[in-house]
C-alpha cells in the first residue's frame, strides 16, 4: 500500500519520475547505496520527528546527523525521533521506507541543506526496497518543503564554511 500512495503521488505530481524496486532491501543508507549504486550520501534520510505537538519530516544527505542546536533553531523546539509504530500511524510509510511522498497524513517537510551537495539525491518510495532519483530542488518543490540548516558539520569543518559551502 506505502508504495502504491508514493507512486500514486509522484504520478499525479512528477508523471517523468520513475520508482526504482530492487531486489535487495535499501532500509539502511548503506544497504540502500550499495543496491543503488551510490555514494552513502546521495541516499536522502527521511526523519520522522516530534517537535512540540507537530511531527515534521526531516530529510537530510545519507551520511548526516542533526545538530541539536540548530534543529531547536530552525523547527521552533528539540526534535524527537517518533517510534517506529507511529511512523506507520502518520507517514504510512514503514521505517526503511519513509520518505516525503505519498503520506497518510499531512506533514510538513523540511529539507537540510546537506542534500545540496549532490546534483541527484535518491530518497525512499514507501516500501524498503524502492527508491526514486530526482534533484534535491524538485523534491523540495514536489513536497512542499522548506529548506533548513539542521545538520551537523563534517569533522574539523565550522558552521560559517559548511553554511557558505551549502549555499554555494
Amino acid at each position: 500500500m506505502s508504495l502504491e500512495s508514493v507512486r500514486a503521488d509522484l504520478a499525479a505530481k512528477a508523471p517523468d519520475l520513475t520508482v526504482v524496486v530492487t531486489d535487495k532491501s535499501s532500509a539502511t543508507v548503506a544497504l540502500a547505496a550499495e543496491a543503488l549504486g551510490v555514494e552513502p550520501g546521495q541516499i536522502a534520510k527521511t526523519l520522522s520527528v516530534r517537535v512540540g505537538d507537530r511531527v515534521v519530516l526531516v530529510v537530510t544527505k545519507g551520511t548526516a546527523r542533526l545538530d541539536n542546536r540548530k534543529a531547536r533553531e530552525a523547527l521552533g523546539g528539540k526534535p524527537r525521533m517518533l517510534g517506529a509504530e507511529e511512523v506507520v500511524a502518520l507517514t504510512g510509510h514503514p521505517v526503511g521506507g519513509v520518505c516525503p511522498f505519498g503520506l497518510a497524513t499531512p506533514l510538513a517537510v523540511y529539507c537540510d541543506v546537506s542534500l545540496k551537495e549532490y546534483a541527484e539525491v535518491w530518497p525512499a518510495a514507501g516500501s524498503i526496497n524502492s527508491s526514486v532519483c530526482l534533484t534535491p530542488d524538485r523534491m523540495a518543490e514536489l513536497t512542499g518543503a522548506t529548506w533548513v540548516d539542521v545538520s551537523q558539520a563534517p569533522a574539523g569543518v565550522t558552521d560559517q564554511a559548511a553554511s557558505e559551502a551549502a549555499a554555494g
